[in-house]
């Protein structure tokens, strides 16, 4: 009775327990900041709107379209490499300046600083590399902001994820 009773009990509890251990346990891997701004290989983005500070005063989200930037200029897409040497492209959109200009006209890299959100770059519009600060970053979404150094102002640009691999 008592052998009985034992199988009945230690058995189930043993192989309850040593199956129970054999579960992996799956942990969900959160997306990095810096995989927002690249994709798992490679995101390009392109710039939407832009604002104008100056000594506080916002000029309000000015469409690039319709900012008097040339066509040619504001279409251009930033792509930004996940491999580990942060490789980035500046290339022509749909409208080029110069039809015997190369689609991809600049290959640099990018710097991302995460304890301030600063992330380095180039920027067409401005043909050049600059200290941004992000304001904000989503999957499908990019808004930076330069602050110049000698006057109270800065420029805000958004950009939109257009690719992403």
């Amino acid at each position: 009775m008592m052998r009985t009773l034992l199988r009945f009990l230690l058995i189930p509890v043993l192989f309850g327990g040593l199956f129970s251990r054999c579960t992996e346990k799956i942990e969900p891997k959160p997306i990095t900041y810096s995989q927002l701004l690249t994709g798992t290989e490679k995101k390009t983005w392109r710039i939407v709107s832009l604002q104008v500070f100056d000594e506080g005063q916002g000029s309000g989200a000015i469409p690039i379209a319709q900012s008097g930037v040339d066509p040619c200029i504001y279409d251009d897409l930033c792509t930004f490499y996940a491999d580990d040497e942060r490789k980035f492209e500046a290339s022509e959109g749909a409208s080029k300046c110069n039809a015997a200009d190369p689609d991809i006209y600049l290959t640099d890299t990018w710097t991302l600083v995460n304890a301030n959100a600063s992330l380095e770059f180039y920027l067409p519009v401005l043909n050049g590399k600059f200290p941004w600060t992000i304001k904000n970053l989503t999957a499908s979404v990019l808004t930076i902001e330069y602050y110049f150094a000698d006057i109270d102002a800065s420029y805000r640009f958004t950009l939109n994820a257009v690719a992403t691999k």
